[in-house]
């Protein structure tokens, strides 16, 4: 087994702006899990949120996990190992995709088939920022035209208030007419309790199709307010990293959004799929600033989810990798064996 790291700087076309702050470029690792002649590959996003705010922390800490020994251990093994260790779930996901997209192309099958998954036919939404009306006039043809777009997910939670929210949505609502798509809405935790109750019924009666993660992070117990009589469905994203979270949050939302990013990889998310069904509960899949490498791993398992948000690498100029492409609106990954993604030659050669 050799495993190669490489660093990669993703480019945006535009900077996204959440209620926590502005995220614009940012370096991605690659691994490349190498052995019995095939290459499996991973990508891992740092992220503060996900303990691991650097480069130079992912891969501090996933040289930690291979030094642990892993050669012969399963991801699910390698999982448990790495939360043990404490290894961030950013790490961890760099890896783990990078061992099922070896696994599926040793088997020599594409890796949704061997997870015994459909492909996808849900589209996925196209994510808007927070940002003015002006800039929002601007932007949403810049997202939309000549592509077949089918919803939009539209970030508010603004530092600047409910009037900048509701200023900004009405903007949307208006720029976005013309081209059919729906409508979803992330407030990122930037909204308390009286102000989530008001705006989801604002944006109810304005035909949005649901809410993400309306509270804090830390803020959980507060969802007993905003469930009963709620006028769209929630989802947690943020208050929801594991499978083992699920249970406490079950009975005051409507699902979880799955990231690999913040749950550790494809392992853990097919955990939380698992788990959510049991509680009866709907399922997301999202994205952070990730490429092609990882959003087609996420996309091998996005066949049995029911909300779809892999669209990290369409904001990205260029993509350094590829391997996920919009047909009718949905990210589909290629159909070879693996997930499908691949980082271009040139960025490691």
């Amino acid at each position: 087994m050799e495993i190669k790291f490489h660093e990669v700087l993703l480019k945006k076309r535009f900077p996204l702006a959440i209620s926590r702050g502005v995220r614009g470029d940012s370096s991605n690792l690659f691994v490349a899990y190498h052995r019995e002649g095939i290459t499996g590959w991973g990508e891992a996003a740092p992220g503060k949120n996900e303990n691991a705010g650097t480069i130079a922390e992912v891969k501090k800490q996933l040289i930690q996990l291979i030094k642990s020994g892993i050669v012969n251990l399963s991801p699910q093994e390698i999982t448990l190992i790495a939360r043990e260790m404490k290894i961030a779930p950013c790490a961890l996901a760099g890896l783990d995709i990078a061992i099922w997209d070896w696994k599926a192309k040793k088997a020599n099958v594409p890796l949704h088939r061997l997870l015994n998954f459909p492909l996808p036919t849900v589209p996925t939404s196209v994510t808007i920022g927070i940002n003015t009306p002006e800039v929002v006039k601007q932007r949403i043809p810049l997202l939309l035209d000549g592509t077949s777009t089918k919803a939009l997910k539209v970030k508010l939670g603004s530092p600047e208030g409910l009037d900048a929210d509701k200023d900004m949505f009405a903007q949307v609502l208006e720029s976005a007419k013309k081209y059919d798509v729906k409508l979803r809405v992330d407030a990122n935790g930037g909204w308390n309790t009286p102000d989530a109750i008001h705006m989801m019924k604002w944006l109810a009666d304005r035909g949005v199709d649901y809410i993400e993660q309306p509270l804090e992070e830390g803020q959980e117990a507060e969802l007993k307010y905003l469930f009963p009589n709620r006028p769209l469905p929630i989802f947690l994203d943020e208050s929801c990293r594991y499978a083992d979270d699920i249970h406490k949050w079950a009975k005051h939302v409507d699902g979880v959004n799955i990231k690999l990013m913040k749950c550790g990889g494809v392992t853990e998310a097919l955990k939380i799929i698992e788990t959510a069904k049991f509680f009866s509960l709907k399922t997301m899949i999202g994205c952070m600033s990730e490429s092609s490498v990882s959003i087609a791993a996420a996309a091998s398992i996005s066949g049995a989810i029911d909300h779809i948000d892999l669209d990290s690498h369409y904001n990205l100029a260029p993509d350094p990798a590829t391997g996920v492409r919009m047909s009718d609106g949905i990210s589909i990954q290629d159909q070879v064996s693996g997930h499908g993604g691949v980082l271009k030659e040139k960025y490691y050669a």
